[in-house]
């Protein structure tokens, strides 16, 4: 006697339409946002004054005009507060898993977490100190 999950494959369009039945709620969610998607678009065209000008239809992208001369300097504190973000955006990404494995590290785990937090610390305040976060 087999007392086990038995699968049984067809394809028999009651089949196909019970699977298909499944991503109704999917389906109707995504035409729901489609049609509200539109309906605030089409407001917008009808009821939205429209005034264009040469300033509202020009490019304008990260404080600097789009079409001007591509040798122009670039300040490099642009490229220090980029590294500045990404090094403190990864310390997010390796206190996510120390967060949720908490209890099974336990206090040498807890530990180690904090001498890697008084390390950002200690790097964070020489950033701060010799002024790459003052922006002037």
């Amino acid at each position: 006697m087999n007392v086990g999950l038995q699968i049984v494959y067809s394809s028999t369009p009651e089949t196909y339409s019970a699977y298909l039945l499944e991503y109704l709620p999917a389906v109707i969610l995504l035409a729901i946002g489609l049609v509200i998607s539109l309906a605030f678009l089409l407001m917008a065209k009808i009821f939205a004054p429209s005034s264009p000008d040469a300033e509202k239809v020009s490019t304008y992208e990260c404080g600097f005009n789009a079409f001007d001369d591509s040798r122009m300097k670039f300040d490099v504190r642009f490229y220090l507060v980029a590294i500045l973000f990404i090094i403190f955006d990864l310390e997010v990404a390796f206190l996510f898993p120390w967060a949720v494995s908490l209890e099974e590290i336990g206090f040498y785990g807890w530990s180690v977490v904090m001498i890697f937090l008084a390390e950002l610390a200690v790097g964070l305040a020489y950033a701060w100190k010799k002024g790459a976060l003052d922006w002037e």
